[in-house]
């Protein structure tokens, strides 16, 4: 069994800034990528950030230069330092890690989502 719990979300007016936490815990062999994806109300879910365990990062055009993401390996979590913050980018933020239970067997998990709003 393997949890990915995520804290930090929350209220923030326009310009602010917010940090999210997400913890992986349970049967965990390794873990190659971790990050951050968001869905806005009425729109898909998409990438904000991510990072391979090799310390290579991707980033959402949108929030490039605002949003700083990092990740302790040896802690199996990951941190999205959030400054700058737009009413755009009010959305559900998830947690996603691609890890491996066992050697042999790669999968896909998610956090249960942490809301984050932003107030013009």
């Amino acid at each position: 069994q393997v949890q990915l719990v995520e804290s930090g979300g929350g209220l923030v007016q326009a310009g602010g800034s917010l940090r999210l936490s997400c913890a992986a815990s349970g049967n965990i062999f390794s873990i190659n990528v971790m990050g951050w994806y968001r869905q806005a109300a009425g729109k898909e879910r998409e990438l904000v950030a991510d990072m391979t365990s090799g310390g290579s990062t991707n980033y959402a055009d949108s929030v490039k230069g605002r949003f700083t993401i990092s990740r302790d390996n040896a802690k199996n979590t990951v941190a999205l330092q959030m400054n700058n913050l737009k009413p755009e980018d009010t959305a559900v933020y998830y947690c996603y890690a691609n890890l491996r239970r066992v050697w042999y067997v790669q999968g896909d998990y998610w956090g249960q989502g942490t809301q984050v709003t932003v107030s013009s």
